[in-house]
């Protein structure tokens, strides 16, 4: 039996041995969660770069992505071990804070997007604050606003297409 790379087929695949797959991971990784997280990439990878041409034997090459994403973890995991493990490598890991260029950019961006919003239109600019800054969704702001979702989209749609232009054209 051949199986094409669309996503219903995948899943369908997926669905059927999903069990048998997490045993065989849980033996390769001496862990459930392990194997659970490594079934889950294997779908993602099923779905990300399914085969263009019909495969023979969908089980095993199920199977074979499966284990190849183990072996990844593996040796994620191995090379995690001797980077933090030890400590002699550990000091050669950048420090996560931004730099001052990253900041004075950042900065710069903010102010890029302060004005930008200040220039959108009064309904405009309601909407899209009580989204992105309220965390408000697009149901609740039509309620809110007396409008529908549509018009909702609509006014975040151009909000955020206003502020890339603005950003993209200061070049940041």
């Amino acid at each position: 039996m051949a199986f094409s790379a669309d996503e219903p087929t995948i899943e369908a695949l997926y669905l059927r041995h999903h069990d048998a797959l997490r045993r065989f991971l849980t033996r390769m990784l001496r862990s459930e969660d392990a194997a659970a997280e490594v079934a889950q990439d294997a779908y993602l990878r099923l779905v990300r770069f399914a085969p263009r041409r019909a495969v023979d034997d969908p089980k095993a090459y199920l199977f074979q992505v499966a284990a190849n994403a183990a072996r990844d973890r593996i040796a994620r995991d191995r090379l995690a071990g001797s980077v933090l493990g030890d400590g002699a490598l550990a000091d050669t890991i950048p420090c996560p804070r931004p730099d001052a260029e990253a900041v004075a950019l950042g900065r710069e961006r903010v102010c890029i997007l302060i004005e930008a919003v200040n220039e959108l239109p009064p309904r405009c600019r309601e909407v899209f604050l009580l989204s992105r800054f309220d965390g408000l969704s697009n149901g609740q702001i039509a309620d809110r606003l007396g409008i529908s979702r549509n018009m909702v989209e609509k006014h975040i749609i151009k909000a955020m297409v206003h502020c890339r232009r603005r950003l993209d054209a200061a070049g940041t």
